[in-house]
């Protein structure tokens, strides 16, 4: 069965005391939306539907981004979860098939829970996320009966024994999208605040003959973000989640807390990864790979057995072969190493192409950037590039050229060349000597003064 994902994302976020949406505000370097987005994903919905309001433009350029298939519904005003909800019926209109209503400042709904959702609608028209709370304060409680849900009541409205309930509403739900559209468009706002509540659509449904049932997750999973420190809260939750779940797939952390992963991050097993390490988004890294102490990554991929740092930087762009390595304040940009290059130290490889086993000499610098192009610089295999080198892009290192140590490199090196570019040394016998003596004695004169 075709399913359609509704993922509410029209609010502010007051608390957040931002101009940027709610929603947009970054959990490992995506916005809250992506991760609701990316969840969904798992039930390959035949549409995505994001219901935008507050800086609407904002929240569409970002959803599209991450699905450029998406649909962007506007909800002018914000009244209330079912008017939110309601907004997403002309996209519907031809529509056959489940929706899930989701919530883009909730990022945390595991891909299994939707899934168990999805399979849940075969005994129920209705089905409603729970979770058994803590601490259920003003959560909205799932009053049951077996496995049916019979309805949902507010903090403010309940008595007693509803309050006694610990099964709380998430606040997501799976329906036949024309009986979620249908329901909504009869809930009422005779409330206090005045808004359109989807929880009400249960006591609509019951009266109808249709029945609701409950999933239940874990409450971590339905932490949503409303404020700053919830967003921090947040952070640590998905580090120490992924982190955890990084260990129990085989790979090594020498010290978790201090490694700080992207939401994308990839990390094949039996790789290792030192102590303060963090991961921006887009990398990749291979099985038995090593990544070395206070190394900083993003937008790269490190294969099988390279080692990287300690105190390394990759970049976007930066292509590590097998048993290449990288080392301490070497920085990778847009460059491709070759299986068992090295770059142990001081060095910048930007707009790069570097041949299998190719050295690179301390000091190196691929002088990419003339202000306003970038350009490329060829390094062949086997070459040997001397200590602080200069090479001036474009220019290519033929296969086993050598360059000497100090050089500035201009002009391309044929293949078992060495290319030297550096002025002749003169020495004069005496002076070192002559001149410290001279500036000693000027010292001592303006000592006098």
């Amino acid at each position: 069965m075709s399913i359609a994902l509704i993922i509410l994302a029209a609010g502010k976020g007051t608390r957040m005391e931002s101009d940027l949406p709610k929603v947009l505000h970054r959990i490992a370097h995506a916005p809250m939306l992506w991760h609701a987005m990316r969840a969904g994903q798992v039930l390959e919905p035949g549409r995505t539907i994001v219901v935008a309001g507050h800086e609407a433009d904002m929240v569409a350029a970002s959803a599209q981004a991450y699905d450029p298939e998406a649909q962007i519904v506007l909800q002018s005003e914000q009244n209330g979860t079912a008017h939110a909800v309601a907004q997403a019926a002309p996209a519907l209109a031809s529509f056959s098939g489940d929706a899930i209503v989701l919530y883009g400042d909730t990022p945390f709904i595991r891909q299994e829970t939707l899934e168990e959702m999805a399979r849940a609608r075969a005994h129920h028209d209705i089905v409603v996320l729970g979770f058994e709370a803590a601490d259920p304060a003003r959560y909205g409680r799932l009053v049951t009966e077996g496995d049916a849900l019979l309805r949902i009541v507010e903090y403010k409205d309940a008595s007693e024994d509803e309050r006694a309930i610990t099964l709380c509403n998430s606040g997501l739900m799976a329906a036949d999208a024309t009986v979620l559209m249908d329901l909504v468009a009869q809930v009422g706002n005779d409330n206090a605040a005045g808004e359109y509540y989807l929880t009400d659509i249960i006591a609509l449904a019951r009266a109808r003959g249709l029945s609701a049932g409950v999933v239940h997750c874990a409450e971590a999973e339905t932490m949503g973000v409303n404020s700053r420190s919830e967003l921090a809260r947040a952070e640590v939750s998905f580090q120490q989640t992924t982190r955890a779940r990084l260990i129990d797939d085989g790979v090594s952390l020498q010290a978790p807390d201090t490694v700080w992963l992207a939401w994308d991050t990839v990390i094949g097993r039996d790789a290792e990864i030192e102590p303060n390490v963090v991961f921006g988004p887009g990398v990749t890294i291979e099985s038995d790979a090593r990544i070395r102490a206070f190394s900083h990554l993003e937008g790269c991929h490190v294969s099988r057995g390279a080692i990287v740092g300690p105190f390394a930087r990759l970049r976007p762009g930066a292509e590590l072969a097998e048993d290449s390595h990288v080392g301490n304040f070497v920085e990778i940009k847009n460059a491709y190493l070759g299986e068992g290059v090295k770059a142990n130290h001081l060095t910048y490889i930007g707009d790069a192409d570097i041949g299998d086993r190719s050295n690179i000499g301390a000091g190196t610098v691929t002088c990419n950037y003339d202000g306003v192009f970038k350009h490329r610089t060829i390094i062949g295999k086997d070459a040997f590039i001397g200590s602080d080198t200069m090479l001036v892009a474009p220019v290519t290192i033929g296969d086993g050229a050598m360059t000497g140590s100090g050089s500035v490199i201009t002009s391309d090196v044929p293949a078992g060349a060495l290319g030297i570019g550096r002025a002749r040394q003169e020495t004069k016998a005496g002076f070192a000597t002559r001149l410290r003596d001279i500036l000693r004695a000027k010292k001592k004169e303006q000592n006098k003064g």
